[in-house]
């Protein structure tokens, strides 16, 4: 590949992974076991926001401290473990994923979610081959993605080789960040492709809604097509 094919970097929960009702169900579950009252989605898309202590600070009016955002994060991923299996790929990404890969461009993953539990459900769903790099979190849950992508597009510009790779994706050449763009479902995916030198585009099937999204600055779509058709745009 050389330096001026578009490279994607997908978001995967809410983006990729349509997980939309696990979060859900886990969320009101953890809210159950914490006393809380349950939430709607709607009410859900117009909170949240990353970090995630952010988001319960909209809830409950204050900061969860540090002992109460441990029980609050461990009771939602033990019960989004229980609905996750439920879950599967977006609408269309499966085919969305190989046309890209066939017309010989690359791209990867980079999501918040616990790369342990990422790689394997990735795998799982016969699409790792489709990728040049899988990286999900290594270190504690609760923060913000920019960090993440600018070591996750160092890590591409030096070659797929390395723990979070796939290996197989296709391109070996540098990818260049100012032809990067950033498809995922969150303000954050917008602020970390910023803060690394990309573009983004945000989809509303997942934990923002329109509204809150388009504060962002960069294209809103309603299905990941629209989101592939403007990365090839954008980044021409």
């Amino acid at each position: 590949m050389g330096t001026h094919a578009t490279h994607i970097v997908w978001d995967w929960n809410g983006t990729l992974f349509h997980d939309t009702e696990a979060v859900m169900g886990a969320t009101n579950a953890a809210f159950a076991e914490l006393g809380l009252p349950p939430i709607t989605l709607e009410r859900y898309r117009e909170l949240y926001c990353v970090p995630i202590p952010r988001f319960y600070e909209r809830l409950l009016g204050r900061l969860p401290t540090d002992a109460e955002w441990l029980v609050m994060d461990e009771a939602f991923h033990r019960h989004y473990a229980v609905h996750r299996p439920a879950c599967g790929l977006a609408e269309g990404a499966e085919r969305l994923l190989e046309s890209w890969q066939l017309a010989g461009r690359s791209q990867s993953i980079l999501s918040l979610y616990g790369h342990d539990e990422l790689t394997p459900l990735v795998r799982g769903f016969g699409i790792e081959a489709r990728f040049v790099r899988v990286d999900g979190r290594t270190g504690p849950s609760g923060g913000s993605k920019s960090e993440h992508m600018v070591r996750h597009l160092a890590a591409l510009a030096a070659g797929p080789a390395g723990d979070g790779a796939a290996g197989r994706g296709g391109a070996t050449g540098r990818i260049d960040p100012g032809r990067t763009v950033v498809i995922g479902d969150a303000l954050d995916d917008a602020v970390a492709a910023r803060h690394a030198g990309a573009h983004a585009v945000l989809y509303t099937g997942g934990s923002h809604s329109r509204a809150s999204l388009a504060a962002a600055g960069v294209p809103v779509v309603d299905t990941l097509a629209e989101a592939v058709e403007l990365a090839e745009e954008i980044a021409a």
